[in-house]
């Protein structure tokens, strides 16, 4: 037995230095090959055998001995901070990547910019984050595609400051708007908004001579300006027809360029499904619940000069037309074998829109003839319905007016300018005064 344990030591330690050698042989050849482990200490590399420690290879040609057993003990003295990383030996999925040249590409004349935006956010308290407006207003000027395309863009902003690379012709674009927002009166503007629904479109007729139109470039949507006095007149036409309804009109004050949402929603909840029990006893019912109501973002942002005003409107309406009822064989706790779930019938409408007119003028807004969900009888969402309740289909129109900012708005009424004198109330009396204003010019 001693014999044969002599031999079994000396054959280990001659495969042992064998595999060695063979090691060795290999790094001599191809020096730059060196596998390493997260365990193995610094200085050293790994046995790919037994996953041991082995020392790193001596210059020269100086022969690699068999390592001592104390070398080939586990190292439990060697701290955290020695370790070295592992490293992957192919990348991931053949990925190249490079550190680049180090500088930005400019072969499209792209320039830094760095903009001072101070004067703006300090001015803003309502928000935790103004200079994100900033950004909003430069996107809805240049469009998002220049950002993300050739030629390269960068469009960064912080508390204070705005830096921008791109092309001289598009700086120009992003110094207007910003000059537009920095410069812009300290107190909040004032904005008069007002929604209002029409059972049919057919009020265009009388209150065609009265609208310019303008651009929109939403589909089904149409738009015009008028002067103050005629909207007023618009207003009280419309206020006399029987399908006429109004669901707001506040006197919103935003800082410029800032967005306010108006929001009237309710929630309708319902059972949509039924899903098996943890227990294995039955089925559970899954609840769902739908904001019936709209919500209006509004954000304006006023020229240098003052004489017009951009405004960006977001309105999205959904409502719950009706509930389909479904019944389910299934066992529900509570509520025996047979239970019904419901899937609802919705009917929406968006809107998002950005208008630029005169501040002196008044916007109008026709949605078109949109989903109008009648309300249910006895139904509370019957006063936050903006459709109305008896009709199914409806003409939603919107009204926009610039009332200055909050300093001099004060004491004004919708539709008509601080201090001026009651405009006409009807259209016939709106032409009469003007058949008497082209008299005293005659004369």
């Amino acid at each position: 037995m001693m014999f044969r344990s002599t031999i079994f030591r000396s054959t280990t330690a001659g495969c042992l230095g064998a595999v060695l050698y063979a090691l060795s042989a290999a790094a001599q050849s191809n020096p730059q090959q060196v596998i390493r482990s997260p365990i193995a200490p610094a200085g050293r590399s790994i046995d790919p055998v037994g996953g041991s420690p082995v020392a790193p290879r001596p210059p020269g040609n100086t022969p690699v001995l068999a390592p001592s057993a104390s070398s080939l003990a586990p190292a439990t003295s060697t701290s955290s901070r020695d370790l070295i990383p592992a490293e992957p030996a192919v990348p991931r999925a053949g990925l190249k990547i490079t550190k680049g040249s180090g500088t930005l590409p400019n072969e499209h004349g792209q320039v830094w910019r760095e903009y001072d935006i101070s004067p703006y956010t300090t001015s803003v308290t309502e928000t935790d984050r103004p200079q994100q407006a900033v950004i909003d207003w430069i996107l809805r000027e240049t469009g998002t595609d220049v950002w993300f395309s050739e030629p390269l863009g960068i469009l960064s902003a912080s508390a204070t400051t705005l830096r921008v690379y791109h092309t001289p012709a598009m700086q120009e674009i992003v110094r207007d708007v910003v000059e537009r927002l920095v410069h812009s009166p300290e107190d909040a503007h004032v904005v008069g908004i007002r929604l209002i629904t029409v059972g049919s479109p057919d009020w265009r007729t009388r209150a065609v001579p009265l609208l310019t139109p303008i651009d929109i470039n939403s589909p089904g949507v149409e738009g015009w300006v008028l002067s103050r006095e005629n909207a007023a007149v618009v207003f009280q036409e419309l206020k006399a027809r029987a399908d006429f309804r109004e669901h707001s009109s506040p006197q919103v004050e935003v800082h410029n360029g800032q967005s306010q949402t108006l929001a009237r929603t309710k929630p309708r909840r319902y059972n949509r499904g039924v899903q098996p029990r943890a227990d294995g006893l039955g089925y559970d019912l899954i609840p769902g619940q739908v904001d019936e109501g709209y919500s209006l973002t509004i954000s304006p942002l006023l020229a240098l000069d003052g004489k017009s005003v951009d405004v960006a409107l977001n309105c999205r309406v959904d409502q719950v037309e009706k509930l389909v009822p479904i019944a389910m064989d299934v066992p529900v706790v509570g509520q025996g074998n047979r239970v019904q779930i419901q899937v609802p019938q919705l009917v929406s409408w968006r809107l998002s829109e950005r208008v630029r007119w005169p501040s002196d003028k008044v916007l109008l807004l026709s949605c078109g003839v949109v989903a109008n969900p009648a309300a249910e009888s006895g139904n509370p969402l019957t006063a936050l319905n903006p459709f109305g309740a008896s009709r199914s289909r409806a003409d939603a129109l919107l009204l926009v007016e610039h009332r200055g900012t909050s300093g001099t708005a004060a004491g004004a009424t919708p539709g008509s300018p601080t201090g001026a004198a009651p405009p006409p109330t009807t259209i016939p009396e709106l032409r009469a005064a003007e058949r008497a204003a082209q008299q005293r010019r005659q004369y």
